[in-house]
């Protein structure tokens, strides 16, 4: 086991716990079409009075948040901060990017924005995100015109993954109706942990007559799941270890079983194509057949006794590393939740095709991650953990781990991609980690500096700096060179 320290970095948010209720009250109030007088008549209040909270000039006192709760049936987790501070972070490292450096924009314009405009600050996020999937397209096509490749089909692209991760990260990841759904069919179906893919099976053929075949991989190659609705036959590939067959079974049963509840999710605002709405459908999907597999209350108990120790959750569960860790992040039933952990998935060319934060921690959207996370160096000692303990500037800690994954199927010419799962939680969390054990926690100026991306990072002693930051004006010397080009050398 390797261990390393290493300090994360977060953009700091505007003071004020109230300060962003004004925009929140001010868009509740036109969605049921009142003035300012009306409301401030059912509040009790004066109506210049609540021009003032509208404007961010006064705060929203308690007795009056709890009266706009229940005058409009909102639940109280419509003024929650998280999306507030996702919104300030998204729209700070978009205004980074050096598109933006000739307006000399300032972190408390940006915040200040986002704070008086929230819708129209989505806008501008969804706009750069268009800019960027456009910029991107056209470097292709130049690109593969330059290589000589007149290929058909490249033209701008729309992003349906950035808009899952806001659907999933907006329900923290969980999403009760499908774990009742998952603990529905254990009854209904007499599942146990040690048959469970024969249960599966059976469960298929008695409720929804479906015949579960296992093909020769001669026959339906590069096919790993096939389900023909009219034959209601399910084809397996004979190379998918029992553990996935079980998923690809579970992630079936969840589309027969869950269609309402799939549709309802997925017809979220934050889905705005059909392409997102359908590759969210895949992801609640998969969510369920990771409820079957693992069912809340005796996995939570398991984590819990085994303080989380991945490998051998995961054979008491029959799954892999990486559905293990998954799984830990969703564990967010009220009065039962589990470590608050963020997870996140790279592979060798730091492309981020996973994430989730519970944990409060920072990913970059927009741009490339910092190098120094233990994820990235998770690939220099494969399957081995990696353990990071990290400080932000603002004074958050976390305790992470790392290793690499390996996918297991397609034969022995099949390339068999190696990716690296990053699993972690608040230091205050991290004694309930079996990976803690023997770790000084205390020593947090051992902490190797981490920031979210080089543009939005503060420091100016990184080694690994690629991009100058957005808080220092470049200073080029020619006589003078500090630790890299775009770290600004002693005077």
């Amino acid at each position: 086991m390797i261990y390393n320290t290493t300090m994360t970095q977060k953009t700091n948010g505007d003071s004020g716990q109230g300060a962003r209720y004004g925009s929140k009250v001010r868009a509740l109030r036109r969605r049921e079409g009142m003035v300012q007088a009306q409301l401030a008549e059912k509040l009790g209040i004066s109506p210049s009075y609540l021009n003032l909270i509208e404007s961010n000039r006064r705060p929203l006192t308690a007795p009056l948040l709890v009266r706009l709760v229940q005058l409009f049936q909102v639940d109280l987790g419509t003024f929650t901060r998280d999306e507030d501070e996702r919104l300030d972070a998204d729209l700070l490292e978009a205004f980074s990017d050096p598109l933006f450096e000739a307006h000399g924009l300032t972190g408390p314009e940006v915040r200040e924005f986002a704070a008086q405009s929230p819708a129209l600050a989505r806008a501008v996020l969804g706009l750069y995100r268009a800019w960027q999937d456009a910029h991107r397209s056209a470097e292709t096509l130049a690109s593969r015109l330059f290589d000589g490749e007149r290929e058909r089909g490249v033209g701008v692209t729309s992003a349906p993954p950035e808009e899952v991760n806001d659907l999933l990260q907006a329900h923290m990841n969980h999403f009760p109706e499908l774990e009742e759904g998952a603990e529905r069919v254990w009854k209904e179906g007499g599942l146990f942990q040690d048959d469970l893919y024969q249960g599966l099976v059976r469960y298929l053929e008695r409720f929804h007559r479906v015949e579960v075949r296992v093909a020769r991989w001669d026959t339906e190659r590069q096919v790993l799941r096939r389900y023909d609705p009219e034959r209601r036959v399910m084809t397996l590939s004979e190379l998918l270890p029992t553990r996935s067959r079980s998923f690809q079974l579970a992630h079936l049963v969840g589309l027969l079983t869950q269609r309402a509840t799939l549709d309802g999710l997925t017809q979220d605002p934050r889905l705005t194509t059909h392409d997102a709405r359908q590759l969210a459908g895949i992801a609640l999907a998969n969510y369920f057949a990771g409820a079957v597999l693992m069912p809340y209350e005796p996995f939570l108990a398991a984590a819990r006794a085994e303080r989380y120790d991945i490998d051998v959750v995961g054979r008491r569960f029959r799954v892999g590393f990486e559905q293990v860790c998954h799984r830990f992040t969703t564990l967010r039933r009220p009065g039962a939740e589990g470590v608050p952990f963020h997870m996140i998935r790279i592979d060798m060319a730091g492309n981020i095709s996973k994430r989730f934060s519970a944990s409060g921690i920072r990913f970059a959207r927009f741009s490339g991650a910092c190098p120094r996370w233990n994820v990235f160096a998770a690939f220099l000692t494969p399957g081995l953990i990696r353990l990071q303990l990290s400080k932000m500037s603002d004074g958050e800690t976390f305790f992470c781990i790392a290793r690499t994954i390996q996918k297991d199927s397609g034969g022995y010419h099949a390339q068999h991609p190696v990716q690296a799962i990053g699993l972690g939680c608040r230091v205050d969390h991290a004694r309930e980690l079996v990976y803690s054990d023997g770790v000084d926690l205390s020593r947090l100026e051992m902490a190797t500096p981490v920031g979210v991306t080089c543009r939005l990072c503060e420091r100016t002693d990184c080694e690994q700096r690629a991009l100058p930051s957005l808080r220092h004006p470049l200073r080029i010397d020619p006589n003078v060179r500090g630790v890299t080009l775009y770290n600004p050398a002693p005077r």
